[in-house]
């Protein structure tokens, strides 16, 4: 368990295992105890690192969170990177951690290895995504299972932190911001997307879409059949093969 120092502000991060680095970033509303039953499936073949973004998990909190979430996010990342001061790093990230990764790859490639995008929409959002997510958000709140998840990654504010992302993440698709810090195409590192044909929380043309981003990036696809959001919990062993080889 160790925390650094951003923006006069405590990130939380957490180090196991040996081999090669490989950083997991969580996706919105999440936190990185996301990762932490996925550690056994990597941890004997990487050093594995994981994050809490600030506002998340045990991070120091914040006020409000940016529209351009993932792209601060990725800042974030960087320091990490920079303070860990491991060389060049593999990212996976996992539904908003996926344009978390990118970004991070776009801004500093000398600092990364290769990425896995899973479980995202990608260059951009759906024209329904702000509609779909405030229902989707609304749903949870509601729903046992999805108030325990919440209150397991972030702690008893789970609902301001909930309340925080969703407003963002509203105002970033209602104002049509950019997603990345620089076009995708620019990308120069190697990527693995990756997702599931039942993942009812991304886009429906999501497929398409990973294809139009192979052809500009020459990434590599792997889509699993079964399973919901995100491919990497709800495919965890056959992720983790897919990852692993990828990576090595």
């Amino acid at each position: 368990m160790s925390y650094f120092k951003y923006q006069s502000k405590k990130i939380y991060y957490t180090e196991t295992g040996s081999g090669e680095p490989l950083l997991f970033l969580h996706g919105n509303t999440a936190s990185s105890r996301m990762f932490e039953l996925l550690l056994p499936l990597y941890q004997d073949r990487f050093y594995v690192i994981l994050i809490d973004f600030l506002g998340h998990g045990r991070s120091d909190r914040l006020e409000c969170f940016p529209a351009d979430l993932w792209k601060e996010e990725a800042r974030q990342t960087v320091a990490l990177m920079e303070h860990l001061k491991l060389g060049k790093i593999h990212l996976v990230g996992t539904s908003g951690g996926a344009w978390v990764a990118l970004n991070v790859a776009l801004k500093r490639p000398d600092l990364v290895g290769k990425v896995v995008a899973d479980s995202f929409d990608g260059r951009t959002l759906a024209e329904d995504f702000a509609e779909k997510l405030i229902k989707e958000r609304a749903g949870a709140k509601m729903d046992e299972m999805g108030v325990g998840f919440y209150q397991w990654c972030q702690g008893e504010d789970w609902e301001s932190v909930v309340d925080m992302d969703t407003k963002a993440m509203v105002s970033c698709a209602e104002g049509g911001l950019p997603l990345f810090i620089k076009p995708l195409e620019q990308l120069s590192v190697p990527l693995l997307l990756m997702g599931s044909e039942e993942d009812d929380m991304c886009r429906a043309d999501f497929l398409d879409e990973y294809q139009m981003i192979a052809e500009e990036t020459d990434a590599q696809m792997k889509i699993f059949p079964k399973g919901k959001h995100p491919a990497i919990l709800s495919n965890a062993e056959q992720a983790a093969e897919a990852i692993i080889r990828f990576l090595e």
